[in-house]
């Protein structure tokens, strides 16, 4: 009788092997289903993040990133090298993936981009071209100087042309200059930068402490009038750098005379995405701030 008994145990202690081999398997697959979940990304979520970024850096309003979706992605693991094709939504022959590419939208949205910037481009070298011609008609190369840089076209206006020395006032010859220099520039919808320059002799009267204020005054003006003679607001600021951005040396009266100057910067439209907007959501506006009772 005791044999047959130990004969039972060594029979049941043989066959606990079973219960680690079946937590070994269940560990397996528990560690293939981490893997797998984390080899999955959010498609939708990265192709917006991608063309809000190529709109940010190469130009145009970034586009909303909405993130309520998560639908599932392709695996990080898959070989190959990712083309820029655009995905449609509620296409997709794969029953896990409800999107696919269609190469044909892809190269549309190249070409209109690439057309906007052309566009743009010629915007601007038209402007430059009938302001050049407006200076030579009326003898002032030396004092209304475009130029066309990275950031858009630069129009230099020398102070002679607009004030008097050390003196924001504009001059009613001035503002007829500025009314031909509005009818131009109101054709196009890009932001206007109006910036204030001075040499670096100092500047100290009862109106203006330094040549800061000067600067910053003499471009508050020049705003004023372009408003007035039809481009609106919501395209114009002013900046007041006094001496401290010079185009040549103040070393000579030559010198000083070019650094003596109003630019108004039509800023090509990438930059729109670093000007203030009026179209920003209320929720992002700061809160009043309520007033201290003494």
């Amino acid at each position: 009788m005791s044999r047959k008994r130990e004969q039972e145990v060594e029979k049941d202690n043989g066959e606990r092997w079973l219960l680690t081999y079946s937590d070994l398997i269940t560990l397996l697959m528990i560690f293939f289903v981490v893997l797998y979940s984390m080899s999955k990304i959010d498609a939708q979520r990265f192709q917006a993040i991608a063309e809000s970024l190529n709109k940010a850096l190469g130009g145009g309003t970034p586009a909303k990133i909405e993130l309520a979706n998560s639908p599932t992605g392709p695996s990080l693991f898959q070989t190959g090298t990712p083309s820029s094709q655009a995905t449609v939504p509620g296409k997709g022959t794969n029953p896990n993936n409800t999107t696919y590419t269609d190469p044909a939208a892809s190269t549309n949205n190249s070409k209109a981009g690439q057309g906007n910037a052309d566009e743009e481009k010629m915007s601007i070298e038209e402007i430059k071209a009938k302001l050049d011609k407006f200076a030579a008609d009326n003898n002032i190369q030396t004092k209304l100087i475009t130029s066309i840089e990275e950031r858009g076209l630069v129009v230099s206006l020398q102070e002679t042309l607009l004030f008097e020395s050390g003196s924001a006032d504009i001059t009613a010859h001035a503002r007829d200059i500025l009314e031909k220099v509005t009818t131009v520039l109101a054709s196009s919808p890009n932001q206007i930068r109006v910036e204030g320059h001075t040499d670096n002799l100092p500047i100290h009267t009862s109106q203006f402490a330094n040549n800061w204020e000067l600067s910053v005054l003499r471009a508050t003006n020049v705003v004023e009038i372009l408003q007035k003679d039809g481009i609106t607001p919501d395209r114009l600021s002013a900046t007041g750098y006094g001496e401290y951005r010079p185009i040549a040396s103040n070393d000579t009266e030559e010198g000083r005379a070019q650094n003596r100057r109003i630019d108004l910067i039509i800023l090509r439209s990438k930059y729109d995405v670093t000007e203030p907007s009026n179209l920003a959501p209320a929720s992002d506006s700061l809160a009043p701030v309520p007033a201290v009772k003494p």
